[in-house]
């Protein structure tokens, strides 16, 4: 049964979540504060988290991104807030998921199911650590990159973007496969969050004329490789 961590200040919202995912098949455990939900996943971890941003004692945010420095357990945001600035910057620091209140249960186990799937793939799917695509080298592990040997400084949605066109370096990524498999698939038509960070991706790369990260408007991205060669994968020792 998965391990759900509910992190919101509003107790009628921390019961009616508990109650609903546990008739749906997950374990639910509740914080309600962002300190709280810091030592429950320190002693309990969870297989997910919905987190709430908008917290008693530490912001959302915050908490999200101290998890992220020793923990990749997927995190579903909750918000009131559904402006695409506070959704870009959830997801860059680090957030898996964004999902707006009001919101309805079958909606929730949906996201949390997509979550679960996402991670379990990274985790036993993906047998590499680096990948390497022409000028591009990436280090999946440590969430490292270098363009012409330049250490670049990505945020994790930046470097998940990169990192599905490197794998498929050459080739045309349509912007739906993109979206569903970095964002996941209720981002399937948000098409201006590509741009956005294709537009971020290519300053740092100094790829301004997108001579390396390509577009086709009509269709997708793709990484531009000598002679589409596929990329250069190092597996798990």
């Amino acid at each position: 049964m998965p391990r759900i961590l509910i992190v919101d200040d509003d107790t009628d919202l921390l019961n009616a979540c508990r109650v609903g995912l546990h008739a749906l098949g997950h374990e639910a455990r509740t914080a309600g504060a962002g300190r709280d939900a810091l030592d429950e996943v320190a002693l309990h971890p969870p297989d997910v988290i919905v987190l709430d941003l908008g917290l008693p004692d530490l912001d959302g945010l915050e908490v999200c991104r101290r998890i992220r420095t020793w923990s990749d357990v997927p995190v579903v945001v909750l918000s009131a807030d559904g402006s695409e600035d506070r959704k870009v910057e959830a997801l860059d620091g680090g957030a898996d998921d964004y999902m707006t209140k009001p919101f309805g249960m079958r909606e929730l186990d949906a996201r949390v199911r997509v979550a679960l799937r996402h991670h379990t793939a990274g985790t036993v799917d993906d047998q590499t650590t680096e990948l390497r695509a022409g000028r591009l080298w990436l280090d999946l592990v440590h969430y490292q990159a270098t363009f012409d040997g330049r250490p670049v400084d990505l945020t994790p949605k930046e470097f998940e973007f990169l990192a599905y066109l490197a794998r498929h370096a050459g080739k045309i990524c349509t912007r739906r496969m993109i979206l569903e498999n970095v964002w996941g698939s209720a981002y399937a038509r948000e098409l201006r969050y590509l741009k956005v960070y294709a537009y971020r991706i290519r300053r740092k790369l100094h790829d301004e004329q997108g001579l390396f990260l390509e577009n086709d408007p009509s269709v997708g991205y793709r990484l531009a490789v000598a002679g589409g060669e596929p990329p250069a994968a190092t597996p798990v020792p």
